[in-house]
């Protein structure tokens, strides 16, 4: 019977240990590198017989994959609001609206430009006016890029040049212009002067830039003057609140007195028609009187004496009394009399007020007027 060592029992070739433990040597690193090499070998050709097939089975697809990376690269978007300048070897090419385009990576060059953006433009100095005063104005410029292959490429520096030109035309506009209107009622004017006055400068030098508006933020005088200017505003401010009172009041007066011009021509009118009126009357009865006088001649001479006596006797305060186998007598004064019959309650000199007169005093012209007969009657039966 054989004996085994300790190590040898049950073991293969010695590679296991009592405990069943592999004692294998670890893999050689340089005999890895070798088996990778010959496997890409394999695949690209490197091997002999198979190397080709593999090159022609991993080609295409590698291939489709560039292209497809390719095509990725040139798809872009351009928003609503935007207009895609395209340069192809650095030559402008054409311009894209709108919408999902492609253009060749590496070939074409797209810059992408906001058309309908606005932008803002400030500019805040000291100016001369046309009278040769110092102002200082400020002025807001907005633009937006309206022709994006002038703005990119006909320019080197557009917005540099709206800077530059816009300040150069407010000098000239406000040079051109007195202090007065600078600082009052001529803002409006300016800003409409510097804007045509601007675009016109703008198109000259292509630069794609379109002005939209132009205002005058701010106009004063210097600090020195500041004061006088301000008395200069109020007095005009007054002016024009005193204009509008006069209105108003010439507003609520002209109706009055066209309605009193109106009422006093109506008037005029009526009495225009009264005194025809009357004429026409008078005219007529004396055409009457006429007539009855050729009848009767006499006749119509006494009733006229009657009724202007009738008239004057009608008109006067005195008293006429005839007295029997007398001559008429004249007896003053009943007109005081039938005035203290109108005013009962008179007031005494000293500012008291007098007691009622009394009621025969003022009852009765006539009473009295019979008393003053029958006392004249009665001096004359003595005689």
């Amino acid at each position: 019977m054989l004996s085994m060592s300790w190590n040898d029992q049950g073991n293969n070739n010695g590679s296991r240990d009592p405990w069943g433990r592999n004692n294998n040597p670890p893999p050689d690193i340089d005999e890895l590198i070798k088996k990778f090499r010959a496997q890409i070998n394999s695949i690209f050709g490197g091997g002999s017989g198979g190397g080709s097939g593999g090159v022609k089975k991993i080609l295409p697809p590698v291939l489709i994959a560039i292209v497809l990376i390719y095509s990725a690269f040139g798809i872009y978007t351009v928003d609503a609001q935007e207009e895609a300048v395209i340069l192809r070897f650095g030559k402008y090419s054409s311009t894209k609206g709108p919408g999902i385009h492609w253009n060749p990576p590496f070939i074409d060059n797209r810059f992408i430009v906001n058309t309908e953006k606005l932008f803002t433009h400030t500019t805040n100095s000291s100016m001369l006016t046309k009278d040769e005063n110092i102002v200082n104005v400020e002025v807001a410029v907005q633009y937006k890029r309206s022709n994006p292959v002038f703005f990119l490429l006909e320019a080197s520096a557009p917005e540099d040049s709206l800077a530059q030109a816009s300040e150069a035309e407010l000098r000239h506009v406000v040079g051109s212009t007195s202090m007065d209107s600078v600082l009052t009622v001529g803002r409006e004017q300016i800003a409409m002067d510097v804007k045509s006055r601007l675009q016109t400068r703008l198109d000259t030098y292509k630069t794609g830039i379109e002005v939209v508006a132009v205002s005058i933020r701010e106009s004063r005088p210097p600090e020195a003057v500041k004061e006088a200017f301000d008395d200069v505003v109020k007095a005009r401010e007054d002016e024009v609140r005193l204009r509008n009172q006069a209105e108003t009041y010439a507003n609520e007066v002209v109706p009055i007195a066209r309605g009193e011009a109106k009422r006093t021509i109506q008037d005029a009118e009526g009495y225009k028609q009264k005194v025809i009126s009357e004429a026409e009357g008078e005219a007529s009865r004396f055409d009457q009187l006429l007539f009855e006088y050729s009848k009767s001649p006499e006749v119509t001479r006494q009733r006229l004496y009657l009724d202007a006596v009738q008239s004057v006797m009608n008109n006067s305060t005195k008293v006429m009394i005839d007295v029997k186998d007398g001559n008429n007598i004249l007896y003053l004064p009943l007109d005081q009399i039938a005035a203290a019959s109108l005013n009962p309650n008179r007031t005494t000199t000293n500012g008291l007020e007098s007691s009622t007169l009394p009621a025969t005093l003022g009852s009765d012209i006539q009473e009295i007027t019979d008393r003053v007969i029958e006392e004249l009657r009665r001096r004359q039966d003595r005689r």
